[in-house]
């Protein structure tokens, strides 16, 4: 893919990763209008997974999958696909694009407090100043003033994005090791497949009293959209890209997420931006930017695409 004269492919993939995801869940607000969660989910995979068919081949540099590679990758499936995206989308209802952009900032500061607690890395102290920054900003957009009919629901809806925050930090913390030993296509592909595994009876629940013929043809398409950036595209570039840029550089561009999911708010769906939601993205974008920074002697902080 790069070569150490041109890095700058690596970064492209690893920009465009989180301009995507952030992207997509700014977007992901639109289908959850349309489509029940379960069933937005399990159609999300499905597509993917016809897309990915040919990806889940081995191959012929490739060792075969030991069992604890089997075990990892149906836990990054587990906690980056089937957790995550219900997490993500049930929150995504009941909030605006903006406060699920703050709030997925925080990714970078949970994977910190998680290496520390089950890898047992050592937190410095930049990172504990971004992780504060990060708390900040999910306090700030949490306690915005809102209508009493709304209040609790957007309360819930920043509760469950944190837990989609957790699940893909749990993820990131799981999965360290595999892109060494099997290659992004693969990665991809197999962890939708176990994505689309566990949600199909939830999905087949909820589209047998699913009104298909109402959908207009647009959700379809954004349908589309989503499941082959959030399923095939962001996964396979972020991949890509980790496997030729040192993790003290890629966590940088985990701050293209927040920027990209707020932007969607504001200019897709029509969100207003009050000054008190401008300072906790100010603060969630400073969080980030202190947890993922590189450092001289710092190993430095790596993160994954969400799904």
């Amino acid at each position: 893919m790069t070569t150490p004269n041109r890095p700058w492919l690596a970064y492209l993939c690893l920009a465009s990763a989180m301009a995507l995801v952030g992207g997509y869940v700014g977007l992901s607000k639109l289908l959850v209008a349309v489509f029940p969660v379960f069933l937005l989910a399990w159609m999300r995979f499905g597509i993917a997974a016809l897309a990915m068919a040919s990806w889940t081949q081995r191959a012929p540099f490739e060792e075969a999958l030991s069992p604890r590679d089997r075990k990892l990758l149906f836990l990054e499936s587990f906690f980056g696909n089937f957790l995550f995206s219900i997490c993500m989308l049930y929150g995504m209802a009941l909030t605006s694009a903006l406060a699920a952009g703050v709030i997925m900032a925080a990714i970078p500061a949970v994977v910190a407090l998680l290496s520390r607690v089950f890898l047992h890395e050592r937190i410095a102290p930049r990172t504990v100043a971004g992780i504060a920054c990060a708390v900040g900003g999910i306090a700030l957009v949490s306690f915005t003033k809102h209508d009493s009919t709304h209040a609790a629901s957007s309360i819930l809806g920043n509760v469950m994005l944190m837990a989609a925050v957790t699940c893909e930090a749990v993820y990131v913390v799981i999965g360290k090791k595999l892109t060494g030993k099997v290659s992004p296509k693969r990665i991809s592909a197999l962890i939708n497949l176990w994505g689309l595994a566990l949600v199909t009876p939830f999905g087949i629940w909820q589209a047998l009293r699913f009104d298909f013929s109402a959908v207009p043809a647009s959700s379809w398409w954004l349908l589309v959209f989503y499941a082959v950036a959030a399923s095939m595209v962001t996964v396979w570039l972020w991949m890509t890209g980790l496997k030729h840029v040192p993790a003290s550089s890629a966590g940088v561009f985990t701050v293209l997420l927040p920027i990209t999911a707020a932007a969607v708010g504001v200019v897709f769906l029509g969100e207003r931006v009050s000054s008190v939601q401008a300072a906790a993205f100010a603060l969630a974008l400073l969080g980030v930017v202190l947890a993922t920074w590189p450092g001289s002697g710092e190993k430095g902080l790596t993160a994954s695409a969400a799904r």
